[in-house]
């Protein structure tokens, strides 16, 4: 078996690698200094060099202007992006354009994935449902009236909802469907209510009032709504350990230079343990995200469905992050909390992660029930 990457997913990352080179994670006000958001807009200059290496379109077929490759392609330039907590919306416009590209219609795919992948439409996704804990498809309803959708409900903690030009919005029809309806920003039947995320950023509460939405815009392909969220879920994992390398890297050099009783306090052995033990956590996120990104786009069958793979995954990603950044802390003591040093930020991207994938006995709860209708004996 051969568990290198392809050539051309090679090339996504040293693209990612330089893009990101330059971008400061301190180039925003800090977050727990900072009334409300820390910007109104994402980083649209890094989105225009994102654009021009062809990092928007990664997942695209040529005849849009893609390059036509996979999640695990995506998943490492999130790797990357995460290194430097990247403002960009690459994770919910990439996902969205492949599901559109997947499951939509000609007029849909003719309208959005060329201008996607050009960096000139930008896509999110509604995935949080109306609390962040129930799925998200339950908390709108979809009732066809004609040639339109109509849709009522309310999606909490939307990323980038005032900077998208769509939301993709999943939604449940009477007879128990899911749909995926493309909702511009500023539709007349919509409003958004500002939240904040520990990051700083904004995002949006979007509540749908009988807007309707025509219904060349609404995916209504079996299964559309279950890809697309474990995509979005295997790329949150890949932002998980991106971050997680680049807090241990930062660490590690802070743990050589520190020094307590004459030695650097990374000779000490409980502060070697501690970081052996965030590594083993880095490469068993790392491990679990190749098998999720792999599973999600190959179709390769298993003794479990590709949903188990994606659980697990979620489990390692949610509870490594957070093992990571406060080991971190722990090493770094006062240090870690300066605002004039980033690491506190990387807490708060992580606590943002952390919240974004869920809790992990939630995922296990997932994985028994796979396993109990799945035996693998």
């Amino acid at each position: 078996m051969d568990f290198t990457f392809t050539e051309e997913q090679q090339a996504v990352a040293e693209a990612a690698r330089g893009v990101f080179t330059d971008v400061a994670p301190d180039g925003v006000p800090s977050p727990a200094f900072t009334r409300g958001a820390v910007a109104d807009d994402f980083d649209r200059a890094l989105w225009a060099r994102l654009a021009d290496a062809d990092l928007l379109s990664l997942l695209l077929d040529e005849e849009y202007g893609g390059a036509g490759l996979d999640a695990v392609a995506l998943c490492l330039a999130l790797r990357e992006s995460a290194k430097v907590l990247a403002r960009v919306p690459l994770l919910e416009s990439s996902a969205a354009a492949a599901a559109v590209q997947a499951y939509g219609g000609p007029e849909a795919k003719s309208a959005i994935l060329a201008r996607a992948g050009r960096g000139e439409t930008v896509l999110t996704v509604a995935a949080h449902g109306r609390t962040g804990h129930d799925a998200a498809e339950l908390a709108v309803t979809a009732r066809q009236d004609g040639s339109e959708w109509v849709l009522d409900g309310v999606q909490t903690a939307v990323p980038w909802a005032y900077d998208a030009d769509l939301v993709l919005v999943p939604a449940h029809t009477g007879d128990d469907r899911s749909v995926l309806a493309l909702v511009p920003r500023g539709h007349a039947s919509t409003s958004l209510a500002e939240q904040i995320s520990t990051t700083g950023e904004r995002l949006g509460e979007l509540r749908l009032d009988s807007a309707r939405v025509p219904d060349r815009d609404v995916i209504t392909a079996d299964g559309a709504w279950e890809w697309l969220r474990g995509l979005l879920a295997t790329g949150t994992c890949a932002l998980a350990l991106g971050l997680g390398e680049r807090v241990l890297r930062m660490t590690s050099d802070y743990a050589g230079q520190r020094e307590q009783f004459g030695h650097p306090i990374a000779t000490f052995q409980a502060v070697a343990v501690q970081a052996a033990d965030r590594y083993i956590d880095l490469r068993a996120m790392e491990a679990t995200l190749w098998q999720a990104a792999w599973r999600l786009d190959s179709g390769a069958q298993g003794a479990l469905p590709a949903s188990g793979d994606i659980a697990v995954a979620k489990i390692w990603a949610s509870e490594g992050v957070r093992r990571v950044v406060q080991t971190a802390q722990h090493l770094h003591g006062g240090f870690g909390a300066d605002i004039d040093y980033p690491l506190h930020r990387y807490h708060a991207w992580a606590k943002h992660l952390e919240l974004s994938l869920g809790p992990a006995a939630a995922h296990e709860e997932v994985l028994g029930d796979l396993l109990a209708a799945h035996p693998l004996i």
